[in-house]
């Protein structure tokens, strides 16, 4: 009976469980008191990170498929083992290796660094396939560089004990670098508001919530998507998890009124993707922003709240006017928010108040503003929770356990940590081999001699570069390459480093939703059982009007430069010409095709003038006829566009008791 019971509770998931609780107490210990530096922290838990992210791929459906169950066992214990003495060797030498063998490393310290190196390749090559083709080509670049016949990419190469020492044991660049130590540190901090939400389902309380504010007449009901996404996304940091996570609500919703299902995907997919730009996460992006510009975080987080009110203003209006083209003005019933719901959505922007509170006004930094603010969600989750089961007996939270909320809690944290960690990591090493080839510096002159010519010149090819980029990476790693490449030759030809940084993060953001590959899409077409081509390129003409923004703020660069009323003034200037450019592409003014065509061509005009004219008297002046011109529009295309006839009308409309999401098998956080 005993071994039964010692065979029932050793599971790989409680093993998993076992390491993530090690994590998750060494890391608030960490945040409390900053002992030893990031550096020393990532060497003892990057292993653990590594082990978490082993167990994970190998419960799933074993590493290796193709391989027998035998093989994949003896595998995964070899690379546990070299996680466990990658562990040992730095506990027992890191401060050896940091401090005094600098330069000169023992055979040990190669070898612990070589399997370290070969190992984080490979689960690249497993999660992060293209990142892991791109570091060996990058590894036989700098090792046979001198054999290339073009001058610009020519370099008098390097041995492989260079590369090694550099992505491991020197720990300045590489797996043990900045981008990991950033993951485990101000990232891990952050993350803990989204695993206290998700451990006690505060995410699918806020998404209900928002159905309800959103959810009045079928013209409305595709706002459902804006809500819950803008809310899901201050804490995901990823537009496929968003998806995941809104869309199996949201798009079943919308075609249960009759919205066809490549449209709803499409709302889903752009709405999800703004959450990239929703602070406090930003797709991870802005922690790495702020460490590249040296300025706390919350500089970050002032600006990006300017980005995001314009995206998610405009796209709101985009979906507003096409909704109105789909469906009939048709109200439709209310459903009422169970009041446990409620209280979990208010403690959720309380959290986000309160974190606010910490770093803007009382001026706390990154890690002690992440953990009490973690601190603070839980508490006042764990209290709810008490007493609506004990107190209220309320049926919903009859159905939770306190045990297991926490538990999914610390395992949501270690598994988003771990993933991050792992992604860094890798990005550490490309962007090692970048500094070690010297190609950093011989893309930056090239950038530079194009800047010279034309400054738009430098700005379109870092556009084009970017869609390049992006279209095969995750958000977080097109930012990092693109502002290592393009933001330093924009600041020596005078454009503002804000500027240049936000220039490369929106082209990241943009970069996910560009064909041919967007997860988020391939996300939200999966729950809507649509086509993945036509969701993308549906939301491509949602956020069309938004991806003038990218170019805009050379122009209104007082929206990320100055925050107070001058950024307040640009971001109005900027909501308004987006707002316009919506209502011109998706707009519809008189029902006599010429007439309407020529009112539209007008007023894109003028909102482009607001956007782009270098003259802020000439800009304002144009935004006093665009902004009642939109308000016109959007009145004109109420009374003009919606048909005659329901097009879309459901066979069969479930009760709203019967309603059930579209559940999607895996949960993903691409960075």
């Amino acid at each position: 009976m005993l071994r039964e019971q010692i065979k029932h509770h050793v599971t790989l998931r409680n093993l998993s469980f076992a390491l993530s609780i090690v994590m998750f107490l060494w890391l608030i210990w960490y945040f409390y008191t900053g002992y030893g530096g990031a550096s020393e922290l990532v060497t003892y838990l990057l292993p653990i990170a590594l082990t978490l992210q082993i167990l994970s791929l190998y419960r799933e459906d074993y590493l290796y498929k193709g391989l027998p169950p035998i093989v994949n066992h003896i595998l995964v214990v070899l690379y546990i083992g070299i996680c466990a003495y990658a562990f040992y060797h730095f506990v027992m030498e890191y401060e050896q290796i940091a401090i005094w063998r600098q330069g000169s490393y023992t055979t040990e310290d190669f070898i612990v660094g070589l399997l370290i190196f070969l190992l984080v390749m490979e689960l690249a090559r497993l999660v992060h396939t293209t990142l892991f083709w791109m570091n060996v080509v990058l590894i036989f670049y700098t090792l046979w560089g001198y054999l290339s016949p073009i001058d610009f990419f020519w370099h008098p190469g390097t041995s492989f004990y260079r590369v090694v020492t550099s992505s491991t044991v020197e720990l300045s660049t590489g797996i043990y670098g900045l981008y990991a130590q950033i993951a485990l540190t101000v990232i891990a901090a952050f993350l803990l508001l989204a695993a206290a939400a998700r451990g006690f389902d505060a995410q699918g309380a806020m998404v209900n919530f928002m159905r309800r504010i959103a959810g009045r007449s079928r013209h409305t009901i595709p706002q459902t998507a804006v809500l819950a996404s803008s809310a899901v996304g201050m804490v995901s940091g990823s537009g496929a998890a968003n998806a995941s996570v809104v869309g199996a609500f949201t798009i079943p919703l919308m075609k249960r009124y009759g919205f066809p299902g490549e449209f709803a995907a499409a709302v889903e997919t752009a709405a999800s993707m703004g959450g990239l730009l929703m602070p406090p996460v930003m797709a991870v992006a802005g922690f790495i922003m702020a460490e590249f510009l040296n300025v706390p975080y919350w500089d970050v987080v002032l600006r990006a709240f300017a980005l995001a009110f314009v995206y998610y203003s405009t796209l709101s209006l985009s979906i507003y006017l096409l909704s109105v083209r789909l469906m009939p003005p048709e109200p439709i019933a209310v459903e009422a928010v169970p009041f446990y719901q409620q209280i979990k959505t208010g403690i959720f922007f309380l959290g986000i108040i309160f974190l606010t509170i910490l770093m803007g006004v009382l001026h706390y930094g990154e890690l002690l503003s992440g953990l009490y603010t973690g601190t603070f969600m839980l508490s006042l989750l764990i209290l709810a929770y008490l007493y609506f089961k004990f107190v209220l007996k309320d049926p919903a939270a009859e159905k939770e356990s306190l045990l297991a909320n926490i538990r999914v809690m610390i395992e949501t944290h270690a598994e988003m940590t771990s993933y991050l960690t792992l992604l860094l990591s890798t990005l550490g090493i490309m962007i090692g081999l970048f500094t070690v080839t010297g190609f950093i510096n011989r893309m930056g002159g090239i950038l530079l001699q194009i800047g010279e010519w034309h400054i738009i010149a430098l700005v379109l090819m870092a556009w084009v570069f970017g869609w390049l980029v992006g279209a095969g990476l995750p958000p977080t790693a097109t930012y990092i390459i693109l502002a290592v490449i393009i933001v330093e030759p924009m600041r020596k030809l005078g454009i503002d480093p804000w500027v240049a940084n936000f220039f490369a993060f929106l082209l990241a953001v943009w970069g996910e939703l560009s064909p041919p590959t967007s997860l988020a899409a391939a996300v939200s077409a999966r729950i809507a059982e649509a086509s993945f081509m036509k969701t993308m390129w549906q939301a491509l003409r949602l956020c069309l009007p938004i991806t003038f923004m990218s170019f805009t703020i050379f122009v209104r660069s007082d929206m990320v430069i100055h925050p107070g009323w001058p950024q307040i003034a640009d971001t109005l200037l900027v909501a308004i010409s987006c707002s316009g450019v919506t209502c011109a592409i998706f707009g519809r003014f008189v029902r006599n095709r010429g007439s309407n065509v020529m009112l539209r061509a007008a007023l894109a005009l003028a909102s482009l003038v607001v956007m782009f004219h270098p003259d802020g008297a000439m800009a304002l002046a144009a935004a006093v006829f665009v902004l009642p011109a939109t308000v016109y529009g959007v009145r004109r295309h109420q009374l003009v566009a919606p048909p005659k006839s329901d097009p879309q009308a459901p066979s069969t409309v479930l009760p709203a008791e019967e309603e059930r999401p579209v559940v999607v098998t895996h949960y993903i956080n691409e960075g």
